[in-house]
């Protein structure tokens, strides 16, 4: 372990999201495309916190997310008292000239559980769209990262 860790000491690795690291090429840069909707609103919040408000836009970052809540636990009574939220991205990434310069589609899930009230359980779907959506967008800017900036 000490020999991995004196080896790599010497090696010019910088990690993706620190100041001057990979990711901070695409700072201020990008415009976010999402829908309208409240995990489109929590996907661009997330890359707008990653990468800046886009005051010199040189790319638009189009993602459109989906989610479909998948019963994971039914009682004996017939009801669910656990849901999985799956849910994908699909994002392009493209320059002014609407030239496309990267894409993919991510994948991720979250649970929650079904046993409360009405309201309690409105409550925690809630949060779990919230930790999907933060997922989703992380997956994104990691693959922003990783993407080479065009000439």
């Amino acid at each position: 372990m000490l020999a991995a860790i004196v080896t790599m000491a010497g090696c010019a690795v910088v990690p993706l999201h620190v100041p001057n690291g990979a990711a901070a090429r695409w700072q201020n840069t990008i415009v976010i495309d999402a829908p309208d909707s409240v995990i489109g609103f929590r996907l661009a919040e997330r890359l707008e916190a990653t990468f800046g408000s886009a005051t010199a836009a040189q790319y638009r970052l189009r993602v459109v997310p989906q989610i479909e809540p998948v019963p994971a636990t039914i009682a004996v009574d017939g009801d669910s008292t656990r849901f999985n939220l799956t849910g994908n991205a699909t994002w392009t990434l493209v320059d002014q000239a609407g030239e496309k310069i990267g894409g993919g589609l991510e994948q991720t899930f979250t649970s929650y559980s079904a046993t409360g009230s009405t309201a309690a359980t409105q409550a925690v779907e809630s949060d779990a769209q919230a930790r999907l959506a933060v997922a989703l967008a992380d997956l994104i800017r990691q693959r922003l990262a990783l993407l080479e900036v065009p000439r």
